[in-house]
């Protein structure tokens, strides 16, 4: 075994834990596995890569995190941002990194609405203005200084080797860029990287970005602070400024992470463990989950179950509307919201037998689209370190722009914020003054990376899909609840409410004929979903019998796979 001459605190907390898992640990106490899940099958690979080389769970999430934005243009991007949730099993820490985007600091309310008052909703979309500062860099550089063994130059090899040799385009990626063609065709930078002399390009097209690898090697040579501050941030400046953006060299160089505590829930013995506000996630999981806590659903008939759920789902995300926003900014009422006794509140004002329109709960706004975007990975080591990612630059290819020589494609995470108290974004969620545009502010978003412990099995999920993610990641802690595998997980077929518009959405196949009928005479409301949607990823430790479980779900082109290390051997608990 190779040990430096010299110790920093990622090599202490490395001995500690080696010497723990050789002397101290008593056997079955530790997955006998590695395992990585995530939404491409090359990003998969480069997190196995690195757990071969000798990386931790948060070395892997740093390469598979930059695979996919090498990959997944469409999903995510070094010009994007996203939340981190880690699970140190030395210490027992859980811990979440913030890497949303921040709003610019010349951003204000009233931005994106023209002279007659109303908002233009193509502004926070397309172009420039819609980009917030990226997190993404930064979050990669601090997981890997903070928690990882390796150098960036390791973990992001995979990533630098994508982007400069190119990979092959699927059917996938010609259907996201089809929803964006017209919008990629207006930035000519971003349409020579991402087309095909300004076509789709067929599938098997060589996507090669030589500028987006030079951009990773300058992270992985200064740790990031080459992105933010110097000649590049000046270039990423200039171009976002030439197209009408209103970054400044100030706003780069003063982006910042954060570190935060994860909220912790507990529904029927298993400990949830989500993410914090920005993101109002897990905020809404424990909502719902508390809400649902004292009904036996797995002994309800179908029809009652649903109707209990679309209930507690249709309160959170009202709750959602009215309250969150981002916490250094606003005061979030978050003790009551988790509170047990005000889901008993809320629960009360749940007919057992009929629907509660949601105007009746205060109105905010009227229906808008659904859309699909962002990307998820999730890890475990066989040291039982864990991290569940969830990435974005928000609608498929973000703001479908470019800056000139840089190879960052930005994001659009603008239009996360509220333009207008009470209206709409692109995926129909409504907010009030807390989550209003101003400068340096991160705006909420829905990511729900999430951990549940039992007392014999732990989970690592989450999922993308915009509005839909928190109720995608409460249908997984209900099947895993209830029994459910990794695979049971990812698959579990897929309904959902959020409070407005006023009815239930449903993948083809998410909700029979029969239990249509039965929630329609209680009054529920329906839209069927084009397809079937989300993308989730998980990973499963089963204690019980001492294996490790890894799943992609089967909408998606992702891919699962586990590294056995040793023998599985049954544990009495997860520790």
């Amino acid at each position: 075994m190779h040990i430096p001459a010299r110790l920093g605190r990622n090599d202490v907390a490395a001995l500690v834990v080696l010497f723990a898992l050789i002397f101290a640990l008593p056997a079955g106490s530790a997955p006998p596995a590695s395992a990585v899940a995530s939404a491409h099958p090359l990003a998969t690979e480069a997190g196995i890569e690195i757990l071969e080389q000798g990386g931790n769970a948060f070395d892997a999430a740093v390469a598979v995190g930059a695979a996919l934005a090498v990959v997944e243009p469409y999903s995510s991007g070094v010009g994007g941002g996203g939340f981190w949730l880690l699970h140190e099993a030395a210490s027992g820490r859980n811990i979440m990194i913030d890497g949303r985007e921040i709003a610019p600091g010349a951003a204000h309310p009233d931005m994106y609405v023209d002279a007659n008052g109303r908002v233009d909703s193509r502004a926070s979309l397309d172009g420039p203005l819609a980009a917030g500062i990226p997190g993404m860099p930064a979050a990669l550089a601090h997981i890997a200084r903070e928690y990882g063994r390796l150098p960036l130059s390791e973990t992001l090899a995979p990533a630098i080797r994508l982007a400069r040799e190119g990979f092959a385009v699927d059917e996938h990626y010609r259907t996201m860029a089809g929803f964006r063609l017209e919008t990629l065709r207006s930035d000519r930078e971003a349409a020579s990287i991402f087309l095909d002399n300004g076509e789709l390009p067929a599938p098997g097209w060589r996507l090669r970005q030589p500028d987006l690898a030079r951009a990773l090697e300058l992270i992985a040579k200064t740790e990031a602070k080459g992105f933010y501050e110097g000649p590049f941030a000046k270039r990423l400046v200039d171009g976002t400024r030439a197209g009408g953006g209103i970054w400044t060299e100030e706003d780069l160089a003063g982006y910042r992470i954060e570190e935060r505590e994860p909220l912790i829930g507990e529904y029927r013995g298993i400990r949830v463990i989500t993410a914090p506000p920005p993101s109002s996630g897990g905020v809404a999981l424990i909502g719902i989950l508390n809400i649902l806590e004292p009904y036996n659903l797995e002994d309800m008939d179908e029809v009652r179950r649903t109707h209990l759920i679309v209930e507690a789902m249709r309160r959170a995300y009202r709750d959602r509307a009215a309250y969150l926003g981002d916490p250094d900014f606003v005061d979030i009422p978050l003790e009551r919201l988790l509170s047990p006794l005000y889901a008993d509140g809320l629960r009360t004002t749940i007919h057992p037998l009929r629907a509660t329109p949601s105007e009746s709960l205060q109105p905010v706004v009227t229906e808008q689209a659904v859309g699909e975007h962002t990307t998820h990975l999730s890890i475990l080591d066989e040291e039982g370190n864990r991290v569940a990612a969830t990435l974005t630059i928000n609608t498929p290819f973000g703001a479908a722009y470019v800056p000139k020589g840089t190879g960052i494609l930005l994001n659009n995470e603008m239009d996360d914020f509220s333009a207008q108290p009470g209206e709409p974004n692109t995926y129909g969620l409504v907010g009030s003054e807390a989550n209003a545009i101003e400068a340096g502010k991160r705006p909420l978003s829905s990511m729900t990376p999430t951990f549940l412990e039992a007392k014999d099995r732990i989970a690592v999920l989450g999922t993308p899909g915009g509005s839909r993610i928190i109720t995608m990641v409460l249908l997984g802690s209900l099947e895993f609840a209830a029994g459910g595998d990794a695979e049971a997980i990812v698959s579990r077929e897929r309904f959902h409410h959020q409070y407005l518009p006023d009815h239930i959405q449903y993948e083809p196949g998410g909700l029979s004929k029969a239990l249509r009928k039965g929630l329609a005479e209680m009054g529920h409301r329906f839209e069927e979903v084009g397809r079937r949607y989300g993308d989730m990823h998980a990973v499963v430790w089963e204690c019980r019998d001492g294996t490790v479980e890894a799943a992609a779900d089967p909408r998606g082109i992702g891919s699962a796979r586990v590294r056995e290390i040793r023998e599985a051997v049954p544990a009495a608990a997860c520790e």
